[in-house]
This record gives structure tokens, C-alpha cells and sequence, in this order.
């Protein structure tokens, strides 16, 4: 897992126009596993809407809590790397969800449907407002790193990084 953070790390560092002074690893490992599981969702959306010819907000539904039970997982486990009690995270998460499928997927997906884009567009067009705000939940509230004690150099006086949340040691 620390490979993957490692590899992260060095395609944030070389990214162009500076975008590698302000572009964290995990951004750029979130982008990847939810690029991946944002693909299953569309793949699950299609099979179900246009091969079984579901209604829309069920296939909808099911891509997208499949999908995200797998980000979770994949984010928890290789992303942010997190330890915490999974309970507690889960029961956040489920919270995020529930705000992001309501505003952005059937908001503004089932929105734009509504008013004749097409589905596959529709969905592209939430998936990038939800794609904001997934990793700034994600990374500042799900898998938000609890603040511990002090350490030596900083009661000593001595200047020490502060802790950002999300960082990887």
C-alpha cells in the first residue's frame, strides 16, 4: 500500500505548470481509483438502462452504491491509508453519500436527463461536480487524520511541520 502512495507522490511531483506545487499525491490517487470506480458506475448504468432496459433512477442507484462502496474501500485501504475504527467512517461516509447522490447525481444528473441531455452526458456532468466534492470530504472528513499529542520539537519550542490533514507521514 505505501507503493501506492509512493507512486502517487511521484506523478504529483512532475506534473506541468506547476501544478506539482499544489497538487497533492492523494489527488492524484483519488482521480485514479475514482476515474476507475466511476467507469464500473457508467458500466453498471449502461448494462442495466440500455441492455435490461431498467428505469433510470434504479440504475442509477445500484451503479452508484456499488461504485462507491468499492471507492470507499479502495480510498480507505491504498489512498489515505487509514487505520481509524471503520465504523465511524462508515457511518460519515454514509452521510457524504446521501449529499452527494441527492445534489449532484440525482440533482443534476436526473436534472439534465430530465430536460433531454443525454443519460451518459448527464452523468458526466454530475460526476464532475461530485468529483469536487467527494475528495474534499473525503480527505477532510471521512479519512480525516485525529489530531495527536504534541511531539518532542514542537513542546520543546523547536519549529515542527504542522500536521495537514490527509498527509502521509
Amino acid at each position: 500500500m505505501p507503493r501506492f502512495n509512493e507512486a502517487m507522490d511521484a506523478v504529483a511531483r512532475r506534473l506541468p505548470f506547476g501544478l506539482s506545487r499544489i497538487v497533492p499525491g492523494n489527488l492524484v490517487g483519488f482521480g485514479l481509483i475514482n476515474g476507475f470506480t466511476f467507469a464500473v458506475d457508467l458500466t453498471l448504468l449502461t448494462i442495466m438502462r440500455s441492455g435490461l432496459g431498467w428505469p433510470l433512477p434504479v440504475s442509477i442507484t445500484i451503479g452508484y452504491v456499488i461504485a462507491f462502496g468499492l471507492s470507499f474501500v479502495l480510498n480507505r485501504a491504498f489512498n489515505f491509508r487509514s487505520h481509524a475504527p471503520v465504523s465511524p467512517q462508515v457511518g460519515i461516509y454514509v452521510v457524504v453519500v446521501v449529499v452527494n447522490y441527492l445534489a449532484w447525481i440525482l440533482g443534476v444528473g436526473s436534472g439534465l436527463a430530465a430536460l433531454g441531455v443525454d443519460y451518459h452526458l448527464a452523468r458526466l456532468a454530475a460526476g464532475a461536480c461530485e468529483a469536487v466534492y467527494m475528495y474534499a470530504a473525503m480527505r477532510w472528513v471521512v479519512f480525516r487524520r485525529a489530531a495527536g499529542p504534541p511531539s518532542p520539537a514542537a513542546s520543546s519550542g523547536s519549529p515542527a511541520a504542522p500536521a495537514t490533514p490527509g498527509s502521509h507521514p
